[in-house]
Formats: structure tokens, sequence, C-alpha cells
């Protein structure tokens, strides 16, 4: 199965000139979203993971159904103010300005092995400091993951040069 075929695009959305891909449409596929979990499962494993790190909002919708499937934690990766008691926090630059991701203080042990998961991989930005943050509270991030990878933004990039290595299920040139 062809994951691409449940995948829409969405032309000119949020604004005029981008393309959107709409992962609802593989959400609502019973048979697909089953394949897609399938897939990420098997190449999450290899990173042996004690707990999942979900960007928000729509890594949420990826990392908590693969965490069950996988037997492992779940936990989320915030923006600021959105979750409850203490927080650490990582500021991080965006090529538009900046913004703050923060997890809860005591959402991961020391030494845990993490994979960082969302639904799209573009410049990289959000997932890089999803990882930077995860190593600030002494996590060992061990991989990251997404359904969908947008080549032509090179957000791969920036996690290797975290020596994070990368899985997506369908990658798009353009």
């Amino acid at each position: 199965m062809d994951i691409k075929d449940h995948i829409r695009g969405i032309a000119d959305f949020p604004k005029p000139g981008i393309l959107f891909y709409d992962i609802s449409t593989l959400l609502a596929h019973a048979d697909a979203w089953q394949v897609a979990m399938g897939r990420l499962a098997h190449a999450v494993r290899k990173y042996q993971p004690d707990i999942l790190a979900g960007i928000e909002s729509r890594g949420f919708l990826v990392a908590a159904p693969l965490a069950l499937k996988l037997g492992c934690g779940f936990v989320m990766l915030r923006k600021r103010g959105k979750l409850p008691g203490k927080t650490i926090r990582h500021e991080y630059s965006l090529e538009y300005g900046s913004d703050i991701i923060e997890i809860q203080e005591d959402a991961i042990q020391p030494g845990q092995r993490v994979v960082v998961l969302d639904d799209l991989l573009a410049t990289g930005g959000t997932m890089a400091a999803g990882v930077e943050l995860l190593r600030q509270v002494g996590a060992e991030v061990t991989g990251a993951a997404t359904l969908i990878e947008l080549n032509f933004l090179s957000g791969r990039r920036k996690l290797e040069a975290l020596d994070v290595p990368v899985t997506s299920l369908a990658a798009y040139d353009e």
C-alpha cells in the first residue's frame, strides 16, 4: 500500500502558494492508518525506545498510538503554558521569529531512551528543538520519526547534525 495515496494535498493552505499535506484522510482510512502505524512501529522499534515524545499537536496523533503499539510510554512536548505543573522550556529560532517548547519537569527520567515524533518534517526547527529539550532533561534521544518528510526543505540535516537518525514513511520533493 502506498501511504501517499491516503494523504490529501490542499493547495493554498494556510496561505497562497503553500501545498498542505493533510493526514486527516489517512487517519480516517482504517486500513491505511493501520498499515502506517505498523510500518512506523517496525521502523521505530530499531531505536529501542523506553518512551515516545510527541510534538504538539499532530505529533500526538502519531506518538500516542505508536507508544501503545510498542508497549512504551508517551510524553508531550507542548507550546509554552499548555502543560500543568513544573515545566522545563527551550526557546528556539524559527525562520519567522522564535518559539518556546516545554516538557513537564518529571516526564523523563535521566538516561531514558526517547524517540521524538511528529506528523511532518519540514525545516526541522521544531523537531530539533524537541531533541535539544529532551537532552536538556537527561534523555538519550535515539531517533526521530514522521509520517511525512518534505525533502526540499532539508529538515533532516538539522537532526542529522544533532546525531539523530530520522525515519519518514512518505517523502515529497516539492
